[in-house]
């Protein structure tokens, strides 16, 4: 018999569609959501990080949306406990938590429990490594740790482990669950998933995308913060700074490099088991229904 609290997760890849259905569902179940997006953490981060809109939530309850600054520093553990203190809260209002989001490392953190370390930051070393740009930071970490497996340009992931490292805390976390979890799977073959990135893109250029990177750029986001984002912050960055001079070759790039990162994130999910896969070209919301109502019962 299980004692642990139940959690719901959406999963998927970018343009995939998970934001919608989890509101969708979030309303039949009267559910809460918590966003497991590594860039929805910080204010200001909208069109770029594909936030919803207030308008877009229709009435449901969204967590760990704008609860950093541009510029600060945020981890999978500083994640893993602000979701957990959001579960219980949620838990504590009679509601159902449902984790919806497409940082795979993220949810795996807090639906497998990752033991993390419980130490205080070494504050005066993280304003040392702040000091660093990001390649020299990533140099550093393969100095310290050869073999290591971690995107070159995620400033945050990068300077973590390096923090990790530091503190005698380089080991495989270990793991046990604080939750009971239903993974339900958002994925569409590639072609559409493609077409999807394409079309999402254009609407967000549309949208003022390029104007919103500025903004930050105007405000006090450093370039080492917006090009550690990676993606639609990466590249419109080195658009604004004269890196990538050319519009269209900048949207071409970036358009390549959104299609590969949801390659990846395909990659990342495929790799559970335990993920439910949702058909999208049929009733995805009755599939996953099914599975909930199934999942709710267990005792």
């Amino acid at each position: 018999m299980s004692r642990l609290p139940k959690v719901v997760a959406v999963v998927g890849t970018n343009a995939s569609g998970k934001s919608a259905l989890g509101i969708e569902l979030a309303r039949k179940y009267d559910a809460e959501i918590i966003s497991a997006d590594s860039r929805q953490v910080f204010r200001g981060l909208d069109l770029g990080s594909g936030k919803v809109t207030p308008e877009e939530t229709q009435g449901v309850p969204h967590h760990l949306i704008d609860v950093r600054e541009p510029n600060e520093f945020f981890s999978m553990a500083d994640f893993q406990r602000l979701a957990y203190q959001a579960i219980d809260e949620i838990r504590g209002r009679g509601r159902l938590p449902m984790i919806v989001g497409g940082t795979g490392l993220y949810v795996d953190s807090v639906l497998d429990g990752y033991l993390l370390s419980d130490k205080e930051p070494d504050l005066a070393y993280r304003a040392e490594l702040e000091t660093l740009t990001t390649p020299q930071l990533y140099d550093m970490l393969l100095s310290l740790k050869p073999d290591v497996q971690v995107e070159k340009n995620n400033r945050n992931r990068v300077m973590r482990m390096i923090e990790r490292i530091h503190d005698g805390d380089d080991a495989v976390p270990g793991k046990q669950a604080r939750v009971e979890s239903l993974r339900l799977g958002v994925s569409w073959p590639r072609e559409v998933v493609n077409k999807r990135i394409d079309e999402r893109l254009e609407r967000r250029l549309e949208q003022g995308m390029i104007e919103e990177v500025q903004r930050l750029m105007d405000e006090g986001a450093t370039t080492e913060f917006l090009l550690g984002l990676g993606l639609e912050y990466r590249f419109i960055t080195q658009y604004l700074i004269g890196e990538i001079p050319d519009r269209q070759v900048m949207i071409e790039k970036l358009a390549i490099a959104i299609k590969q990162f949801a390659k990846r994130q395909m990659t990342w999910f495929r790799r559970n088991p335990e993920i439910v896969w949702l058909d999208m070209s049929g009733d995805a919301f009755d599939q996953a229904c099914t599975a909930i109502d199934a999942f709710l019962k267990e005792e």
